[in-house]
């Protein structure tokens, strides 16, 4: 008899954030822009700013994140086999932000290395993830999602620094033969509207009240108007590819965790796909969008606080800089 290929199942979450909130109220202060103006575009009311003044490196809210996750799934770090990690912030060029968590976690069994995919980076690292224990070349690994892009705002350009935030998510993945876990990943990319969402080499300016961030040697650049429609776009057509490679309709979903970059392009999504806001899982409210960190951010919310039953489909879809988008299925197994 044919052995039975393994799916990865998820057995533990976790989240991190900065203790400083910066509130839109905060931003009128920064930059010209208003509460009103920002809550009705974005439905973004504060966000999390890590200060160099405290413990919150890139690697340390991933460390964070890592042993909530750990915790959760009963498992010691001795007991990876990966740590993928998705970043565009690392604290380093090299070694990368996966080395850097390997050491404090002490994961000394463990192969690391980051993936860089913008917002999409979760996605991208839980596949990979996926894809190594399905070809039995790995058991149990770490795989999160990591930003400080705090550290690469334009402080004086009112159309992006009010949208971004800090943080970091993670799940612990396990090989499992059993009902559930990850159905399929879809991934896709289009280099050539990489002049949509882009870093530049330059320096900061930085205002008074935020001059304890450590800022990076660039900016981010965006394009919001042609992003959010190709955003829309993308994010309905991966989740319908998701949805018929599964033979799911939207009625099978029971939540949708999406990357959480916008409140408009979110509900834009959900109208397409026939899903109503009731299923959809968001948290943009609170911290804004943390790129690559804010699907596995939102996941450990949802998680703790019962939003998902065992045996829910989950569907995750994220859309990033490159550009990058991609879905996933999950029957929830925790």
């Amino acid at each position: 008899m044919a052995e039975k290929i393994p799916r990865a199942h998820i057995l533990g979450t976790g989240s991190s954030t900065p203790k400083r909130i910066l509130s839109n109220e905060d931003l009128e202060h920064i930059v010209d822009t208003s509460d009103e103006w920002i809550t009705r575009r974005t439905g973004i009311k504060e966000r999390r700013i890590a200060s160099k003044d405290e413990s919150e490196t890139t690697t340390d809210l991933a460390t964070r994140a890592s042993v909530k996750a750990l915790e959760m799934a009963g498992l010691s770090a001795e007991q990876l086999d990966m740590i993928v990690v998705g970043t565009v912030t690392p604290d380093r060029q090299f070694p990368s932000a996966a080395c850097m968590v390997q050491e404090t976690l002490n994961a000394r069994n463990a192969m690391a290395f980051d993936i860089s995919a913008g917002c999409s980076g979760f996605l991208y690292a839980l596949s990979t993830v996926e894809n190594a224990i399905r070809c039995g070349t790995c058991r149990t690994a770490l795989v999160l999602g990591v930003e400080r892009l705090s550290t690469i705002l334009n402080w004086q350009d009112r159309s992006t620094c009010v949208l971004l935030g800090d943080g970091a998510g993670a799940v612990v993945m396990r090989a499992s033969e059993g009902e559930g876990g990850i159905l399929s990943i879809h991934l896709k990319s289009d280099g050539t509207l990489g002049d949509l969402l882009y870093s530049s080499d330059a320096n900061s300016y930085l205002p008074h009240r935020l001059e304890d961030i450590d800022p990076r040697p660039f900016l981010l650049h965006m394009d919001g108007n042609r992003l959010f429609k190709r955003a829309v776009r993308c994010l309905t057509s991966i989740a319908e590819e998701a949805l018929a490679r599964n033979s799911l309709s939207h009625e099978d979903i029971e939540m949708v965790v999406p990357h959480q970059a916008n409140i408009r392009i979110i509900k834009a999504m959900a109208k397409n796909l026939n899903i109503p806001m009731e299923k959809v899982f968001t948290n943009i409210h609170r911290y804004g969008n943390t790129s690559s960190a804010s699907i596995p951010i939102a996941l450990d919310e949802a998680n703790r606080n019962g939003f998902i039953r065992a045996g829910a489909h989950v569907l995750l879809v994220s859309f990033g800089a490159g550009l990058t988008w991609g879905a996933s299925i999950l029957k929830w197994s925790l």
